[in-house]
């Protein structure tokens, strides 16, 4: 499925072209506990009836999906995308700022699936000499745990090469908040495609919604899903014993602590909390770590670590 505007849906056949389906409504009586029952990157069977309509009458089991908690519904998810075969981070330290705490959720839900996640460090043409020492420091974290990390500029065109051949042959999902410029960075990849980009509000400093619906593009031999601007990445459905397993670097501690069941909070004995104090886990993500077991909206908004 290619796109989805409202009760409509753009269905991409094998042959390359787009058919326009609707759903059944036998699909939304099926305990589905989300708000969207079908999503970009979902494969589906459909019919033409004769009204000349498509309708949808199968979806196929999912391979692996990206979720967050619904603003509105608390206990309800968001299926942002499926069958996605790596995902695309787009970060920025200001203008607008992602959060530390945000970055580190996105992963989590990508650590669930096993989607392989880059951190896209874009708009690197706008910082100080200052804040590219900062960002550095950001992106070191990142890497030494085993996330690959880019800086991009779509004014200079940096890292924009690297970043197609890594997109080559496969299903990207490109994600993060409003403003960072994800359409921008897919419009240089592929000028055709002529994504409307948006400015950043100076009132609040935070990037206008542009894309609307999660669309899936071709671009020469792979797919690029582009998603609307995320405020925020409220998590649902992880027990305390997959956040931890999901944050890799504590994970790598598994079976080191003095007690089998160590959260890695209080206990003594416990090599995490040893390891955050002498410098081999970053104090950001171990609080970020113990925000989400403790289901706080924290943000670690400091980006100045070294």
């Amino acid at each position: 499925m290619m796109q989805s505007t409202g009760s409509w849906y753009d269905v991409r056949t094998d042959s390359g072209e787009t058919v326009s389906c609707r759903l059944r409504g036998q699909f939304r009586i099926k305990g589905i506990k989300t708000t969207n029952p079908i999503v970009v990157g979902d494969h589906v069977e459909f019919i033409i009836e004769a009204d000349s309509c498509g309708y949808i009458t199968r979806i196929e089991p999912r391979k692996n999906y990206i979720d967050r908690k619904s603003t509105n519904l608390s206990k309800i998810s968001h299926i942002i995308a499926a069958n996605i075969d790596q995902a695309f981070l787009v970060v920025t330290m200001k203008e607008p700022r992602t959060s530390l705490g945000f970055i580190d959720r996105f992963l989590l839900a990508a650590e669930g699936f096993r989607i392989p996640t880059h951190l896209v460090f874009n708009k690197m043409d706008i910082y100080s000499e200052a804040e590219k020492e900062n960002i550095e420091a950001v992106r070191q974290i990142y890497e030494k745990i085993g996330y690959p990390t880019l800086l991009t500029s779509t004014k200079t065109g940096a890292g924009i090469e690297e970043l197609k051949s890594l997109m080559s042959g496969k299903v990207s999902l490109f994600s993060g908040h409003s403003g960072v410029g994800k359409s921008a960075i897919i419009n240089t990849i592929d000028s055709n495609l002529n994504l409307r980009v948006g400015a950043i509000s100076d009132v609040h400093n935070k990037g206008k919604h542009t894309t609307t619906f999660a669309a899936m593009f071709q671009v020469a031999d792979g797919f690029i899903i582009d998603t609307p601007g995320i405020k925020e990445f409220g998590l649902i459905q992880y027990k305390p014993d997959e956040i931890r397993d999901y944050f890799r670097e504590i994970r790598s501690f598994n079976n080191q602590c003095r007690f089998n069941n160590c959260t890695h909070t209080h206990e003594p004995g416990c090599k995490v909390q040893e390891a955050v104090a002498n410098g081999e886990i970053a104090p950001s993500r171990y609080e970020n770590y113990i925000a989400i077991l403790n289901g706080d909206d924290m943000k670690i908004e400091e980006w100045k670590l070294k």
